[in-house]
This record gives structure tokens, C-alpha cells and sequence, in this order.
């Protein structure tokens, strides 16, 4: 059937706590810097503690990996629950060439966490990614999201945390 696809569904509620069964990926933006400390990376760092030490070692090991804009790495948290690390943000400060965001790499990201959850059969959980600490805006983050995992029939919950 051309044009059907899963809609984006909101909710109220801790994307940390995914309301779901099944295998379930909780997917956020990271810096490309190595900072984990500010925004949502500290709801995932209460709750697992692998995320953050996995995009440390990733970082600090980037002369040999993918790390880098675009890239996006799953951590298991649990045996049906991943984390994704998207590397999305240039810095952590708005300068001459705007905010933290960087659209493309998201977008990225999101086709690479699309293949990932397709394979696992996970349904995708977030926040309103890249509108935090980004400096992003939904208005440009929600076509992405719907482009690469809504319209290839992935399921993706977006919270809005009270």
C-alpha cells in the first residue's frame, strides 16, 4: 500500500522507561567531542551506567573506530533493551555556523539505527531528540525521524518527560 507507514506516537512519560514489549532501542544525540555529562545523557546515566562508559571508550578510542558525526554505536542495556549513541552535534556551543545540530548527521544516524532496529525487531524510543542542549527544533528533527524509521514501518515513541 504506497504512502502507509507507522505514525509517530507521543506520549507523556521517561524515555529511560520505554512503554513497550518487545525489544526496545532508546536513541539519543551525543557530541562529537566525548562530553557526557548535560541533558538527557544523565536520565540514561542514572538508569545503565554501559552508555556512558561505551561512548567514552569510543571516543577515546576514535584514531581506530567509526566514531565521529553521523555515527551511531547500540549499547545492551538489558536482554531486550539497547541504547544508541548517534553522534549529531558538532561541539557543545552555539557559534558562527549556529547551533550544536547537525541535521545531516542525524539523519545519518537515524538511517543507521533504522537497519539496526529492522534486524532486531526493536521499536525506538526517545526524547525530542536534538532540541535540547542541540539547539535543534522539532520542526526539522520530526520529517527526519518519520523519513528514516517511520516510513520504513519502524515503530518510534517520542516522550515528553512533565
Amino acid at each position: 500500500m504506497l504512502g502507509a507507514m507507522i505514525p509517530l506516537r507521543f506520549v507523556k512519560g521517561d524515555a529511560t522507561s520505554p512503554q513497550a514489549k518487545g525489544p526496545k532501542v532508546i536513541a539519543h544525540v551525543c557530541n562529537d567531542l566525548g562530553g557526557w555529562g548535560r541533558g538527557f545523557v544523565l536520565a540514561v546515566s542514572r538508569r545503565w551506567r554501559q552508555p556512558e562508559r561505551d561512548f567514552r571508550d569510543w571516543h577515546r578510542e576514535r584514531a581506530h573506530n567509526d566514531f565521529g558525526l553521523g555515527a551511531t554505536r547500540l549499547v545492551q542495556v538489558t536482554p531486550d533493551t539497547w541504547v544508541a549513541n548517534m553522534v549529531g552535534q558538532r561541539g557543545i556551543r552555539t557559534g558562527s555556523k549556529g547551533p550544536p545540530i547537525r541535521y545531516e548527521a542525524v539523519e545519518r544516524c537515524l538511517t543507521a539505527l533504522a537497519d539496526e532496529a529492522l534486524t532486531l525487531t526493536a521499536s525506538v524510543h526517545m526524547p525530542r531528540i536534538g532540541c535540547g542542549l542541540s539547539g535543534g527544533t522539532w520542526s526539522r528533527i520530526e520529517p527526519i525521524v518519520t523519513r528514516t524509521l517511520c516510513e520504513r514501518d519502524v515503530p518510534v515513541t517520542v516522550y515528553d518527560f512533565d
